[in-house]
């Protein structure tokens, strides 16, 4: 949740957690406000329309309202079923998922103890300055165009820990995550710091009873006093340490020390430290830096994309380069939409910087470059699904199956169950395999997508899984008291949306 778009672009803006449809998955782009989301399209709304049709119909037969039916299993098939009817089929469900909750129940059990590995997590610090969200939520509660806001003071809640814990570890099949953060030249403005970052991972570790969450330090080239920090960083011992290439993402406008991954006299002082210390796990945000910000921030423009990946890799192949959104351009906003980008591929068979990224071992004879999913795989579900498609099959095709990971960049799109069924279910359809050479993803739990859900992360980062997840520690019996009860997800989405 940057500082990124003005007040004028937020006015225009509504918030995601009272203004989409709190259906399943999300039937339009959700955004922080690092950019401006894309309007509902066409096809969003004819998924839409058949989502509250289908989901009237189904909840009245099971006797239950509309909004508790779209949190169960059945509900999760029926959103899958609407994407299917509007956009083809991509998605492995039936009708008759949709309309027996036995039958969805069945399927949700048998997946429910699968290692899923979330290696891109995100939630706000106690002190955050970052309220853009917050302010939107009151401004609609003040004006009383929603109801249940009157009156009522708005906070960031949603946003912070307890919410996180729960959406995460509850209300999704998640297992084990990476809690990672943003800088900023503004130190306030950091999401989390690194010792906030270790704290969190040390409280959720010792309530567990078991290690369920690896932190980030972060690390700020060319910063002065970075070299500094990243002692400090390393000396509390993270799982991996993450940077941000173009610098101060949150305050883009402000951002005055971007740097390369190729940059020998800057960066690779940092590599130097982070292999004595151990680390092996380098992630790096790159994309979602759509051509509506090319003249907004020329200056930022370079270091956006993956051309400085390839020779980082060569030159450090002690180390893993892991690219978060696996360099993903395009983000809904502008000139940059999903149809442009799907258009593209359909024309090129390509799509910027994702293809570049997967090119890279070929090209470069290169093996400890990986594609994290984070944020890209929400994206392009949500505004083409076909492009998701595209984008995971061009990842395995180029990296390998073996070197491409998940990340939900969770809390933003709210619960990441949504995503983690997303995958289980899709497949890409037989035509683009022979057009684009890409092969099956296979079944929800075959060797391919258990290798992103988890397999590759559990090598990079050495962790010890249990053979069961069931009763392991003090997490499994909370969430199987916390299914018991009768809880289920809310299906909201923080951030905001365009209307």
């Amino acid at each position: 949740m940057s500082g990124f778009l003005s007040p004028e672009e937020l006015k225009k803006l509504k918030p995601a957690e009272t203004s989409s449809f709190p259906s399943p998955i999300p039937t339009q782009i959700v955004s922080s406000d690092e950019y401006y989301p894309q309007r509902q399209n066409k096809q969003q709304r004819r998924v839409e329309a058949q989502l509250k049709d289908m989901g009237n119909k189904l909840a009245r037969k099971q006797g239950i309202s509309r909004r508790a039916f779209f949190t169960t299993a059945a509900g999760m098939a029926t959103a899958f079923l609407a994407m299917n009817k509007v956009y083809g089929a991509l998605f492995d469900v039936t009708a008759a998922e949709a309309a027996t909750p036995e039958l969805a129940d069945e399927r949700a059990n048998l997946l429910q103890d699968q290692f899923i590995f979330d290696g891109h997590t995100h939630f706000l610090r106690d002190d955050t300055r970052l309220t853009g969200f917050v302010m939107m939520r009151q401004a609609v509660g003040d004006s009383g165009w929603n109801p249940e806001l009157k009156g009522k003071k708005q906070t960031i809640e949603d946003l912070k820990y307890n919410n996180y814990f729960k959406e995460i570890f509850l209300d999704s099949d998640t297992k084990v995550a990476i809690i990672s953060s943003a800088p900023s030249d503004i130190p306030q403005d950091w999401f989390l710091t690194n010792e906030m970052m270790a704290e969190s991972r040390a409280k959720v570790n010792k309530a567990a009873g078991s290690k369920r969450l690896m932190s980030h330090a972060i690390f700020t080239p060319g910063k002065p006093g970075w070299l500094e920090d990243l002692d400090r960083g390393l000396a509390l011992k993270p799982d991996s340490v993450k940077g941000y290439t173009i610098g101060d993402n949150t305050h883009k406008e402000l951002a005055r020390y971007p740097w390369r991954m190729d940059d020998e006299k800057v960066t690779y002082l940092g590599y130097e430290k982070m292999q004595k210390a151990g680390i092996k796990n380098v992630c790096v945000h790159k994309g979602l830096f759509p051509p509506s910000l090319d003249s907004q921030f020329p200056r930022l423009r370079p270091y956006a994309d993956v051309s400085d990946v390839a020779k980082a890799a060569k030159d450090w192949p002690q180390l893993n380069f892991i690219i978060y959104h696996s360099g993903f351009r395009n983000v809904g906003g502008g000139g940059s939409d999903a149809a442009e980008a799907w258009a593209t591929v359909e024309k090129a068979g390509r799509n910027e910087w994702v293809s570049d990224l997967a090119e890279i071992p070929a090209k470069y004879g290169v093996t400890n470059v990986y594609g994290d999913l984070g944020q890209v795989f929400a994206l392009s579900t949500v505004a083409q699904p076909k492009l998701a498609a595209f984008i995971v099959g061009t990842l395995v095709k180029g990296l390998g199956a073996d070197h491409v990971v998940w990340g939900t960049d969770a809390l933003w799109t709210g619960s990441p169950q949504w995503q983690i069924e997303g995958l289980r279910r899709l497949e890409i359809p037989e035509d683009m395999q022979q057009k684009y050479g890409l092969q099956p993803l296979g079944a929800a739990d075959g060797p391919v997508k258990t290798a992103i859900f988890s397999g590759n992360s559990v090598r990079l980062y050495n962790y010890k899984a249990p053979a069961k997840w069931a009763k392991m520690d003090r997490f499994a019996a909370l969430k199987e008291d916390y299914i018991k009860s009768g809880a289920h997800r809310t299906n909201l989405r923080y951030g905001y949306v365009a209307v």
